[in-house]
């Protein structure tokens, strides 16, 4: 199959421009301190409900994108809390940093987009969902220090709230410095929550 037959994909959701200004000037609060860590650009702040993969045939993507047209309208549009901060592995070990996530709706969203995948031939998720959006990754093997304590004290954070009426199917494409995200399809949720 020629390369421009399969593409890196996934599914997101975006959060609304007051949400992402929030966002955007705690990394920029955070970008003075040097920590040697590769910022989230505002452009690029996404929720991934679900990688697909590095290297997927546009006609299993072509599926999924019918699955989630069919089957989104059965869930409500819905209000997404954003708040805290935190690390993965964990904030003594961090290799990404992130912000929460809080809604039940969100992971019942997960849970349908992860059944639609399955249906149409997708591998299982490497791990479950966790509800999170990444603000950076480190580049450094050690964490500098005062990083956890920057974390453990930004937990409690209040970001915002925004209304989640879609969700949108994106291609990646990687650059150099960073990857594009290019829309691929947008799928309304059924209405107001």
């Amino acid at each position: 199959m020629a390369d421009r037959e399969r593409l890196r994909a996934f599914v997101a959701l975006r959060l609304d421009a007051a949400v992402e200004a929030a966002v955007s000037a705690f990394i920029d609060q955070l970008r003075a301190t040097d920590y040697g860590i590769r910022w989230v650009r505002r452009s690029q702040l996404h929720v991934t409900l679900r990688f697909l993969g590095a290297a997927v045939p546009r006609a299993q993507v072509a599926r999924l994108d019918a699955a989630l047209r069919d089957r989104l309208p059965a869930i409500p549009a819905f209000t997404l809390a954003v708040r805290g901060t935190g690390a993965f592995p964990n904030p003594r070990r961090p290799r990404i940093l992130w912000i929460g996530l809080r809604s039940a709706s969100l992971l019942a969203l997960a849970t349908l987009v992860e059944r639609a995948a399955l249906d149409c031939g997708f591998t299982p998720a490497d791990h479950p969902f966790a509800p999170h959006l990444t603000i950076g990754r480190l580049r450094a093997p050690q964490p500098p220090p005062g990083l956890a304590e920057l974390i453990a004290g930004s937990a409690d954070r209040e970001f915002g709230a925004c209304l989640v009426d879609s969700l949108v199917l994106y291609q990646s494409i990687l650059g150099a410095d960073s990857p594009t995200y290019r829309e691929l399809a947008r799928h309304p949720l059924s209405g107001r929550p």
